[in-house]
């Protein structure tokens, strides 16, 4: 049995992506232990992942949060990239629980982004934080996440957002081309649809249409990328470079939206995985290129969040505030957000 100061038990933290569920229990305010992550393809419901974590680490939790890649309205949770389903007081009493809550996955992520320190996160290109300036976020993995942290009454309002599902916007003939492939296949283009794990594949088939190349649909994203940065393979390098211009697009279109002078953070998990080739793409030029507002974009600084598991973090930070709120006390205010300056270790 894992112990801790909280008078209710451990407090079950996860993180459900498309792909994998990461479970983790908070003993402590900020100490979280016991970090796992089931692939979710491996269980049925999403009821049986966590009792699976539960039963594993012995923990009698009674407060949890799931932060999930999915819109959060109502009792009813259907995953929109995974074919989970359940209902939350439903699964609140299958797992014994007292308290379930359940958030979008970037919102619990916005809300981890003033505890990040300078060791979790790599700035790419320049730009500098204006304090207490609203935050941006952006992330691709099995789709594209978006939120904002916005500054209120000494407190960090995250923003509740799917505008991964905004329509795609080309910025050159070559993103013209992917964008009339992909329309063949699809009536609404999304962004998520080429900003994402999955899109790196989409956008390869269709550049391969484009330069009529023979289409190899077998490739999967993961070794698009190897054959991308390790084997000098053209048309991968191609698509790689192609996707982060897209997500330069996708970081500056937030940025000028929400007026994210605080910076633009970059989460998910394919971006951690380009590895330095991240810092010398596409990504910061095309983030810079905004038309009038170019120089508006060039202050806004960009940083790669490269620390483990944070939405785990922020779910934690939203779970407190609500039992806090519940309790009728005071939840601490949220510290001010880290800004490194540029550095050159690896990501």
């Amino acid at each position: 049995m894992i112990l801790g100061s909280y008078t209710g038990g451990p407090r079950l933290l996860a993180d459900i992506g498309g792909t994998n569920a990461r479970f983790a229990l908070e003993i402590a305010p900020g100490c979280v232990v016991a970090q796992q992550t089931l692939a979710c393809a491996d269980y049925a419901r999403f009821e049986d992942a966590a009792r699976a974590y539960l039963d594993a680490t012995a923990a009698g939790a009674s407060h949890a949060v799931i932060a999930i890649a999915n819109p959060v309205a109502g009792d009813a949770i259907k995953m929109t990239n995974h074919d989970w389903a359940f209902s939350i007081a439903g699964a609140r009493r299958e797992l014994r629980l007292t308290t379930l809550l359940v958030v979008n996955d970037f919102t619990a992520l916005a809300m981890a982004l003033p505890a990040l320190g300078p060791g979790d996160l790599f700035k790419v290109g320049g730009g500098q934080a204006v304090v207490a300036g609203v935050l941006g976020l952006v992330g691709a993995g099995t789709g594209l996440g978006v939120s904002g942290l916005v500054p209120a009454g000494g407190r960090w309002v995250a923003l509740q957002s799917e505008g991964g599902h905004v329509a795609f916007s080309p910025s050159d003939e070559r993103e013209v081309a992917v964008l009339r492939y992909l329309w063949q296949r699809y009536e609404h283009v999304s962004a998520e649809r080429m900003v994402s794990g999955p899109g790196i594949a989409l956008i390869r088939e269709a550049l391969a249409s484009w330069r009529g190349q023979a289409i190899d649909t077998s490739l999967p994203t993961a070794a698009i990328v190897e054959r991308a940065l390790d084997h000098g393979d053209p048309l991968c390098r191609e698509a790689l470079d192609c996707f982060s211009s897209m997500l330069g697009t996708v970081a500056a279109n937030l940025a000028v939206t929400l007026g994210a002078t605080g910076g633009v953070y970059i989460g998910g998990g394919v971006v951690p995985r380009l590895g330095p080739y991240f810092a010398g793409s596409p990504f910061r030029a095309r983030f810079e290129n905004k038309g009038r507002f170019s120089a508006f974009a060039a202050q806004i600084p960009t940083m790669l969040i490269t620390a483990s598991c944070p939405a785990l973090l922020g779910a934690a930070a939203i779970l407190s505030e609500h039992l806090a709120d519940k309790a009728h006390l005071p939840s601490a205010a949220m510290p001010p957000p880290a800004t490194p300056e540029p550095h050159h270790a690896r990501l």
